[in-house]
């Protein structure tokens, strides 16, 4: 009796498929000469051997030479990127569909990253221009508020990350919280989920709920190997998700390296899962959403903290 929940050929079917695998190969060595009268190889033409095999043998060669039914098929290739700018990319943002709530702000502010190493704080620095959370003051612009790459590190951001390590490290998932974190302190809930606690479906579920509503965002830490390009952890914001094609937008600090694209959402759930070794804990998500009981972004005070 078989067991359980194992598919594929009978055994007996299995023995009668290798002898026709190696009635093949010996038919195929024949036809080129491959094998003399004692079983020995030997380096005859084809055309020379050939004239010694019988015409009606063709058939039989051609059934022995096919395919072995049940044999394991390569797997499919992995989906590639679709870049957004890319006429498939426009299609998949302006599907009816398409979850989008967050692509318009996140594309406003959408930033490239200041050096290597600085994609969470770009990305940072994009998320919450685009939550329009009051910022303090930019070196080189007056009067103006919004948050840069400069003056994102507060003082109350301190005891998570500083400047000089960023730019020589970049941020594991943690830093990351924690520098949200610091800068909207009770104003926000930021909170971290690490690609080994999800799987696929709340991986899914995830981003429909976020994705789908304008007061919260996503930030992805990912490894770049998994969704078919190159390089390792990167950082970036997520913008869409088409449940038809179940694809993620990935809007690319690394502007300068990848343009924003569409990856399929298994490859980058897939590529949560792996380890920062900074950490030695798995890649994965921050959420932020500012609180439903406050009415309006929370207010930056320059000491680093925020409240209303």
């Amino acid at each position: 009796m078989p067991e359980a929940g194992r598919t594929g050929p009978r055994r007996g079917q299995r023995a009668s498929w290798r002898d026709r695998a190696g009635q093949g190969m010996f038919l195929a060595l024949l036809l080129a000469g491959g094998i003399n009268g004692a079983g020995g190889t030997t380096t005859g033409s084809v055309a020379g051997s050939a004239s010694a095999i019988p015409a009606g043998m063709a058939p039989a060669i051609a059934q022995a030479a096919a395919p072995i039914p049940g044999a394991s098929a390569a797997p499919p290739p992995e989906p590639l990127p679709v870049p957004l700018a890319s006429p498939a990319g426009q299609a998949l943002l302006r599907r009816r569909a398409t979850l989008s709530a967050d692509y318009p702000p996140l594309a406003q502010w959408y930033e490239t990253q200041a050096n290597l190493a600085y994609c969470g704080v770009a990305s940072s620095v994009t998320l919450l221009n685009s939550l329009a959370i009051p910022a303090p003051a930019a070196e080189g612009y007056g009067s103006y508020r919004f948050w840069t790459q400069t003056n994102l590190f507060v003082p109350a951001s301190a005891p998570f990350v500083q400047a000089r390590q960023v730019a020589r490290e970049g941020m594991t998932l943690s830093q990351l919280q924690g520098l949200l974190r610091a800068i909207l302190g009770d104003g926000a809930r930021v909170e971290r989920y690490h690609g080994l606690q999800l799987n696929l479906e709340q991986f899914r579920l995830l981003l429909r709920r976020n994705l789908a509503d304008p007061s919260d965002r996503l930030l992805v830490n990912y490894d770049r190997r998994l969704v078919g390009q190159q390089g390792g952890g990167h950082i970036a914001p997520l913008a869409a998700y088409d449940p038809i094609e179940d694809r993620v937008l990935i809007l690319d600090g690394a502007r300068y390296r990848y343009p924003a694209v569409w990856v399929a959402t298994r490859q980058l759930w897939a590529a949560t899962r792996g380890i920062d070794r900074s950490s030695g804990l798995s890649r994965g998500l921050v959420s932020v959403r500012i609180n439903p009981a406050d009415s309006g972004p929370p207010r930056f005070h320059p000491g680093g903290r925020s409240g209303r």
